[in-house]
């Protein structure tokens, strides 16, 4: 089935990064700026690099968040990255605006440990929890690259798909929820390992998109 993919373009992402990486997948993906541009769009990726506040203040002046909280209402194809991933939350530790509410929880600051270092930055190997559309826990155990200062908490443990080590307590690096779903690292800087989840991503999408329960 041919795919009409959408990348949300609000001023806070590194949407050429993103392009990049689907174009060597054979994908290609238009600019998402408003809500006339998620006519025929089939699946959409929200990125993000920056702070929590400014990223929904900007949203907002999108237009779109009223349209992206209907789309997880109606349980279509979305893939968050990065800051991408703590808009989807209901709230942030890093500020004060609400978040989409696509996933009930909140972001949290990470605790600081002796030997570990806030940003958390730098490669780090992932543990599945669940399969999703992104991995699988038979796959092998990928390393992927994270920037972030800032952890998700999902109010509903079954949504928390992969998770990395921080200090002595796992954080959260990805979460799924039926078509939804979103990764705390970088999957498009992430080298070969990055590129194997996102090419199994557009594969899940493209073999119809089945929900994960």
């Amino acid at each position: 089935m041919s795919l009409n993919l959408g990348v949300i373009d609000y001023g806070m992402g590194n949407l050429h990064s993103v392009g990049k990486a689907l174009e060597r997948l054979g994908e290609k993906a238009v600019s998402v700026q408003g809500p006339e541009d998620l006519n025929s769009i089939d699946a959409l990726i929200l990125p993000g690099v920056g702070s929590f506040d400014p990223a929904i203040e900007n949203l907002h002046a999108t237009g779109l968040v009223p349209h992206l909280k209907a789309w997880g209402e109606n349980n279509r194809p979305l893939l968050g990255i990065c800051l991408g991933l703590q808009l989807l939350f209901e709230r942030s530790d890093e500020g004060s605006k609400d978040g989409l509410g696509l996933f009930q929880g909140s972001v949290e600051r990470l605790q600081s440990h002796p030997n570990e270092r806030i940003p958390h930055m730098g490669w780090a190997p992932l543990k599945v929890e669940r399969n999703c559309p992104l991995l699988h826990s038979d796959d092998p155990i990928p390393w992927v690259y994270f920037v972030h200062s800032y952890a998700a908490v999902p109010l509903d443990s079954s949504a928390l798909a992969s998770t990395a080590a921080y200090g002595n307590s796992p954080v959260t690096a990805m979460v799924w929820s039926g078509r939804i779903g979103a990764c705390q690292f970088h999957p498009e800087k992430s080298s070969s390992a990055g590129e194997a989840m996102l090419k199994r991503w557009l594969h899940w999408l493209h073999q119809g998109a089945e929900p994960v329960h």
